[in-house]
């Protein structure tokens, strides 16, 4: 007789009583289910969960996903990941977006129980023909289960038949009940006593966009622009002139176009060339000083054209298979027409004037942050007004500008707000802060994140931190990686020259699902202004003209590397989850190995993808070393060997367990390998 639990209990409940058959810690779930975890569809989501039952008798768990349509999909049958500590395991992979639910349910397994069982006794000579008709009975009631395969009954049948056959000997009536058929046909429909279901949780499923990408991000004026040199003069750059850089960035294999913002700039404390307070008349401003005369965040700043321009970029982008996301900066210039019409959404200091931004020891005189707490309807209402216009627009990302300098309460309720209406809509939280803000906000709706790869450079670093972010966080937290930024310029893109521009740029293309660069990376731009880590000449306060032609005539640039990194990454679905990174160690500290890993089960092609990528570290010198490759965390037997396929150089070479490599970073700084039919 199969015994099921009445009801179900309601998503992120916790049940009132434990089950007959205990199921507990079942992940993921994000902080006791206050948030839901996260997926992209047809990501395999690894499900876990403490499952067991007092006394000896076997127990087995079922991982159960129910799609957007109150549909139960397929269950699947879990795994013992670590029989000593009653873990088990299985991969849902949802098929749609959408709100789902997933639970686990335990449950007793009689059929493992007496096999288990009976090949102890029978061999013993201990009650075995009470045993063979126990098994008998047990395999006659399975084949009646509705739903059960005509072909999986005449297994059953069969085995009852030989498990009765006294004229066999024990042992062959014992392996007829035994045998690998009758397995199969019970994997197919297993013979389940009282289930016990865990809690409902929630899953929220989104679009692969959330998850995997190539950003590209650009100023739009710099795009076009011209400078006379007898006068002195910069003419801008336009929406349209921008548009002609699209076809560069897709050839490049690029995914999404992200632009600075767009919006007119203020004049009142203008800054000029390298944030000095003193500009010239022809300096155009920062970008984020958002707000004139010509209008605010729902505008466009006159010299960059009109919306109808902006539609124009947005379908040549769409047309190029490129996305467009904008830089949405919650702040203003003194300038803006909110400072007039609502001076409350803005903090006055005891002197009576508007507070400017700051972060020590930066200032920024040309910007007033919002207050949110004065008005929070009011400014909730406009922000979320603003947001669905440039939606309306074609925008499908938005770049935020220091969320964790605005409550988490907002975005909860702005990102919910926007994915009712547009849920294709990406967030990108440019958050570079503290880890309990940054993951707050991926929590509270935000799909991906900046992170702290620009400032990881070691071995042990990058090894931490992937690890980390591959770990319990992957739950709810995507990580986006940025070699550089328009604010920032590290020591190691400073004086690491092309060599460091290249090796970093393979390490974010290939250990993260989503990557970004900002415009110049090409050229390996990496002056900075002396003192800090930042470009000189900030394209934030100025134009910058690039001779893009002329950079790859002269073989100045990088953009081929880039091509290739883009392709390998559409062409391995390994390269496009978080989960699946493995590190590997070599006897070099300046060289890192990795793997990447996906199951036929796990691909969204329905084929197995593995890669491996081992890179050198140091800019400036050769490498040497050996790497230890774990070849079970390939999915190979230890003493095995394959193909290793070189997908930079083409290059095919035999590799095992221990793998001799040899880098130079100003050739070559990576191999990333494709080890074919694993």
């Amino acid at each position: 007789m199969v015994l099921v639990c009445a009801g179900h209990p309601a998503v992120g409940s916790v049940p009132a009583v434990i089950g007959r058959i205990p199921v507990l810690a079942v992940s993921p779930v994000v902080d006791s289910g206050r948030w839901p975890a996260r997926c992209v569809v047809g990501e395999a989501v690894p499900v876990r969960a403490t499952v067991f039952r007092e006394g000896h008798d076997a127990v087995s768990a079922t991982a159960v996903l129910t799609g957007p349509d109150g549909v139960l999909r397929a269950p699947v049958q879990m795994t013992c990941l670590e029989p000593g500590l009653d873990l088990w395991g299985a991969d849902l992979v949802p098929d749609a977006e959408g709100e789902w639910t997933f639970r686990v349910e335990g449950w007793s397994d009689p059929y493992s129980t007496w096999a288990h069982d009976a090949v102890l006794k029978v061999a013993a000579d201990v009650d075995t023909e009470l045993m063979l008709a126990e098994g008998a009975l047990l395999l006659e009631s399975a084949g009646a289960t509705p739903g059960r395969s005509p072909a999986h009954e005449r297994v059953l049948a069969e085995a009852v038949v030989g498990l009765r056959d006294t004229s066999r000997p024990a042992q062959a009536r014992l392996a007829a009940g035994t045998s690998a058929a009758v397995h199969s046909a019970l994997a197919a429909i297993p013979v389940r006593e009282m289930v016990s279901p865990s809690a409902e949780l929630a899953l929220r499923v989104q679009r692969q966009r959330a998850l995997v990408g190539a950003w590209y991000e650009f100023f739009p004026r710099s795009e076009g622009a011209t400078y006379d040199e007898r006068t002195d003069t910069w003419t801008s750059g336009t929406l349209r002139t921008a548009a002609r850089r699209l076809e560069a960035i897709a050839a490049m294999g690029f995914d999404v176009a992200y632009l600075t913002p767009v919006h007119p700039i203020g004049t009142t404390n203008r800054k000029g060339r390298n944030n000095t307070l003193d500009p010239r008349p022809q300096d155009p401003g920062s970008p984020y000083a958002i707000g004139s005369a010509d209008g605010g965040h729902d505008a466009i700043e006159p010299t960059l054209g009109t919306f109808e321009d902006f539609d124009a970029l947005v379908a040549e982008a769409r047309r190029l298979g490129l996305e467009v996301a904008l830089d949405l900066a919650l702040q203003c210039s003194p300038d803006h027409p909110w400072v007039t019409a609502h001076p409350e959404w803005f903090t006055t200091t005891s002197d009576g004037t508007i507070a400017y931004a700051e972060n020590p020891p930066k200032k920024y005189q040309d910007i007033y942050p919002v207050n949110f707490d004065n008005d929070p309807a009011g400014i909730y209402a406009e922000v979320l007004r603003v947001v669905l216009l440039w939606v309306e627009h074609g925008v499908t990302l938005f770049r935020v500008d220091n969320p964790h300098t605005k409550p988490v309460q907002f975005w909860e309720w702005l990102i919910a707000q926007v994915a009712a209406r547009h849920p294709e809509v990406v967030f990108l939280a440019e958050a570079f802060t503290r880890p309990a803000m940054m993951h707050t906000l991926a929590k509270a709706g935000f799909h991906q994140s900046y992170t702290y790869f620009t400032w990881r450079n070691t071995k042990a670093e990058l090894t931490e931190y992937l690890t980390e972010l591959s770990g319990d966080s992957a739950d709810y937290m995507r990580p986006s990686f940025w070699p550089t930024t328009h604010d920032i310029l590290t020591p190691t893109m400073q004086y690491g020259g092309r060599a460091a521009f290249r090796l970093r740029a393979a390490l974010a293309a290939t250990m993260a699902p989503t990557w970004g660069i900002y415009s110049g990376y090409e050229l390996v731009e990496n002056v900075a202004r002396p003192g800090v880590e930042e470009q000189i000449d900030n394209e934030k306060y100025e134009f910058k003209a690039r001779d893009w032609a002329g950079a790859e005539r002269e073989g100045r640039s990088i953009a081929p590397w880039l091509t290739r990194l883009n392709q390998i990454r559409r062409d391995h679905p390994a390269l496009q989850r978080l989960r699946n990174i493995v590190f590997h160690p070599t006897d070099d500290d300046s060289v890192i190995a990795y793997s990447r890993r996906l199951t036929a089960a796990q691909s969204p092609t329905g084929r197995p993808d593995l890669l491996i990528v081992v890179v050198n570290l140091d800019p400036h010198g050769v490498r040497a070393t050996t790497v230890h490759l774990d070849l079970p965390a390939l999915g190979l037997a230890w003493g095995s060997s394959f193909v290793a396929h070189d997908l930079v150089t083409g290059n095919e070479w035999h590799w095992g367990e221990h793998v001799f490599v040899r880098l130079d970073p100003h050739v070559e700084p990576a191999h990333i390998v494709h080890v074919r039919g694993a």
